[in-house]
């Protein structure tokens, strides 16, 4: 099974840009279709954005679409997910996730999803 470890948070201002990372070890990320998840403080998790394990299909939240782009690069076994334009609305704890389902990826909340990063904290300054 694949284990994922995400990283890249920080501290930005409004208008700023971050890219985080996330690294597969144990089995190869191009068998996964893949995701990124954010909790807002006192919020439910929340999907973000998706890409299918070919990387041919990607797939946004209506509310960063536009200013945040995921990618992949399988030969390198890792995901990415270039914020830009950041808003303080985009506060969050930030999660990887992979799954053979691309349903799971997609779902709203992930709930189905069977293998997360730990987190890395996004905060965006007004």
């Amino acid at each position: 099974q694949v284990q994922l470890v995400d990283s890249g948070g920080g501290l930005v201002q409004a208008g700023g840009s971050l890219r985080l990372s996330c690294a597969a070890s144990g089995d190869t990320l191009s068998r996964y279709n893949v995701g990124w998840f954010r909790r807002a403080p006192g919020k439910e998790r929340q999907f973000v954005a998706a890409m299918s394990g070919s990387g041919n299909s990607a797939y946004y939240a209506d509310s960063v679409k536009g200013r945040f782009a995921i990618s992949r690069d399988n030969a390198k076994d890792t995901l990415y997910l270039q914020m830009n334009s950041l808003k303080p609305e985009d506060t969050a704890v930030y999660y990887c996730a992979a799954d053979r389902s691309i349903a799971a990826v997609t779902d709203p909340g992930g709930s189905q999803i069977n293998y997360w990063g730990k987190g890395t904290l996004v905060t965006v300054s007004s």
